[in-house]
């Protein structure tokens, strides 16, 4: 028998709470993969799940930062919102991504689902307790917050340095690119968030990122599906672009 295929059975023993863990985002790229069987049935059985419709917040701005939740399913925006009551969409997250963990008291920016999903929502706590008894697991929370540093100042300098088409560019690459670790082969990528958010999210107006998305479109780098459906045609162009290879035709 195949190792995978042992430990595929060994897990079917643990019954729901292992099948729902098996088809986690985070058991292949977050925060439950370096697990054992013993410690994902651990985790598990201190987690609850939750699911929420689109458009429903996780948590709150100003909340009480009791809860650390990992998205196993579906895709959610974070928000912030500023002195002047102006909100600013400050990142996306998808399925194995955690969303909460803070050392402060409350939460300093809200997050909400674009599309229907599912939380694991796990005590800070008892997180904290799941530390020390899983030194690999809290390894593995470090590596994911180093990845997340790294990513935010490449975003950092993309506001600073690239030009409007350069930002849209590199955000559509980013968004393929996020899915594709989560094994999905397209063509096809969900496009869940609104040209607002992704505007918001850039530094760009809703018209800006509306004309550069027609601009490529008119390349035939991309088509569009519906209304959150993107396919990219040529994600090399996209990709030089992205990079900053490329100059801004808006």
């Amino acid at each position: 028998m195949h190792p995978l295929d042992s430990t595929r059975a060994l897990m079917d023993g643990l019954g729901g709470e292992a099948d729902v863990c098996l088809k986690c985002g985070s058991r292949s790229i977050g925060l439950c993969a370096p697990l054992d069987i013993a410690a994902l049935d651990d985790m598990a059985g201190e987690s609850e799940r939750h699911t929420l419709d689109p458009r429903e917040a996780v948590f709150h701005q100003g909340d009480p930062a009791r809860y650390v939740y990992t998205l196993t399913e579906g895709m959610a925006r974070l928000t912030r919102v500023l002195p002047d009551g102006r909100q600013a969409v400050i990142g996306f997250r998808f399925a194995g991504d955690i969303l909460g963990f803070t050392p402060a008291t409350e939460y300093a920016f809200g997050a909400e689902m674009l599309t229907r999903g599912t939380v694991c929502r796990l005590d800070r706590r008892r997180l904290e307790q799941l530390f020390r008894r899983y030194p690999v697991l809290e390894r593995r929370f470090l590596d994911l917050c180093i990845k997340e540093l790294a990513a935010s100042q490449d975003h950092i300098l993309a506001l600073g340095r690239f030009s409007a088409e350069e930002r849209v560019a590199a955000f559509l690459v980013s968004l393929a690119e996020a899915q594709e670790r989560r094994k999905h082969v397209g063509p096809v990528f969900d496009l869940p968030a609104t040209r607002a958010d992704i505007g918001e999210f850039l530094g760009l107006t809703l018209e800006t990122v509306s004309r550069a998305i027609s601009s490529f479109r008119k390349r035939g780098w991309i088509r569009l599906h519906g209304h959150s459906g993107l396919e990219l045609l040529d994600r090399q162009s996209l990709i030089g672009l992205g990079s900053g290879e490329g100059s801004d035709a808006a």
